[in-house]
């Protein structure tokens, strides 16, 4: 049994300090089913105070009055102690979630360190303030930072999506309160460590593990000024509502049932050897999985095959170990959410390729088998609904029209591929596609370009200078005529 990790206190403002109620969450690990960690649960009370301690430092303090490379300063003290603590934190994750290690180790935490690095190059060439010649008169222009940002952030990937919201958010000015999944507060703890000490000044960064109704209070708090929500559609049109009701800006990244488009003229090893890692990622987990891959019905065969046989040798065991390229859900109910759209859609005549239920050699821990469909409609439940499992679509099409029909045919935009054997064709499908990332014979995401969703798939963007906007607002200044001041 792995030793139990717990923590009587919150991090508020910047300290350690007791929390104002008396509940705590308890973290079990996918892989045993057992407790392994214990943190306090933050209450509407300890809102109230991480959100006051906040406004303090934004209204008050010498945060957002600080110059732009001291603010850099402080954040690369943050982005050098992640890259130098990556091991831990991605055993952290890994036990938590059931992030395959290897994945925890790249995505998990070397992946945030790129997230806070890429944040501080687009801030170093960030333009926060400008002169323009106006049709009344000369103009400034200035960016100033938003206020107090609520980050909410989820259980799949928590370091990483942290990372997107903290690294601009601090870098323009902004004092944070983050709150964590229930399933996954305790390598924010390590967060907090790192951020403290980094010298982050009081009361600029709060962290509050705790559930939807907190994170609800949380979200509508007449003292924050900006809201980022990472997570699923429901929850996002959730937060959008009740921050609507004090006009507090909102960024959504949201949920996706991304598309891989393989062209006739695709090399099959190529294809089936860049989509896998892409459709059955942190164990399905994640919003830009691949989950639906279209194939000619020309070769339909050829990929059904190649496809199959590649997911059927994913190795599935313990997150911890470092060969596992598949682990356990991150709980119970994930686990039987995705056994019941496998049982939808064979109900819905979908012909399962490989898996199609748990792992006969694992008795504990909530697996399930990478799962590839087959003869999959893109009118059905597993091709229209996000599953957040190892449950994957084959849909075959006929032209190449058809194809981009299907592939833009869905309430998501987030992500999406093309492999085929002339780039710049692909590039041209590209153009096709709504989604608001896509590859050309890759899957990746970069962190200096534009992350978000079209559709329901998020409002805003995250990443790059559009991204780092996010956090600022807009300042328009009308000089008189003739000023000559700097």
């Amino acid at each position: 049994m792995a030793e139990l990790v717990e923590h009587g206190k919150l991090y508020i403002g910047g300290e350690l300090t007791d929390p104002l109620g008396d509940a705590f969450i308890e973290v079990v690990s996918p892989h045993t089913e057992e407790v392994i960690g214990r943190v306090p649960h933050a209450s509407e009370a300890d809102v109230d105070r991480a959100v006051a301690a906040a406004r303090r430092a934004f209204d008050e303090g010498p945060w957002p009055r600080a110059s732009l490379e001291e603010r850099i300063a402080v954040v690369t003290r943050i982005k050098d102690a992640i890259a130098a603590r990556y091991e831990e934190i991605g055993r952290s994750i890994s036990a938590q979630n059931g992030s395959p290690y290897s994945w925890s180790v790249l995505a998990q935490a070397l992946g945030a360190m790129m997230v806070w690095d890429a944040a501080i190059t687009v801030a170093r060439g960030f333009v926060f303030e400008e002169r323009r010649d106006g049709a009344l008169g000369p103009l400034l222009v200035r960016r100033e930072p938003v206020g107090v940002v609520a980050a909410v952030v989820p259980w799949n990937v928590p370091q990483f999506t942290a990372a997107a919201k903290l690294g601009p958010a601090l870098l323009a000015g902004c004092a944070v309160v983050l709150k964590p999944s229930p399933e996954s507060p305790l390598d924010s703890y390590l967060l907090g460590e790192i951020a403290a000490g980094a010298g982050l000044p009081e009361g600029v960064l709060s962290i509050l593990p705790a559930d939807r109704e907190v994170s609800e209070y949380l979200v509508g708090h007449p003292g924050v000024d900006k809201v980022s929500f990472t997570g699923s559609v429901a929850a996002g049109r959730r937060v959008m509502e009740v921050a609507s009701r004090n006009l507090t800006r909102v960024t959504l990244e949201l949920g996706g049932k991304s598309a891989a488009i393989v062209l006739p003229d695709a090399d099959a090893a190529t294809a089936v050897a860049g989509i896998v890692p892409a459709a059955w990622m942190n164990n399905g987990q994640a919003c830009v999985a691949q989950t639906r891959i279209l194939v000619p019905r020309s070769r339909y065969d050829e990929f059904a095959e190649g496809f199959a046989a590649a997911a059927a040798a994913l190795t599935v065991g313990d997150p911890l170990d470092p060969a596992t390229q598949i682990g356990p859900l991150v709980a119970r109910r994930q686990q039987r959410r995705s056994l019941d759209y496998i049982d939808i859609g064979r109900q819905e005549g979908a012909k399962v390729l490989t898996g199609g239920g748990r792992p006969a050699a694992l008795d504990r821990g909530w697996y399930v088998e990478p799962t590839l469909f087959g003869d999959v409609d893109n009118s059905m439940r597993i091709a229209r609904e996000e599953i957040f499992g190892p449950v994957v679509c084959l849909l075959p099409y006929g032209d190449e029209d058809e194809a981009l029909r299907i592939a833009n045919d869905s309430e998501y935009g987030l992500s999406g591929s093309v492999w085929t054997g002339d780039a710049e064709h692909g590039v041209d499908v590209a153009r096709r596609i709504r989604t608001g990332t896509f590859g050309v014979n890759t899957f990746s995401l970069d962190m200096l370009g534009p992350f978000g969703g079209y559709k329901n798939s998020g409002l805003g963007r995250e990443f790059g200078p559009e991204g780092f906007s996010e956090y600022l607002e807009h300042k328009m200044i009308h000089l008189p005529a003739g000023y000559g001041g700097r």
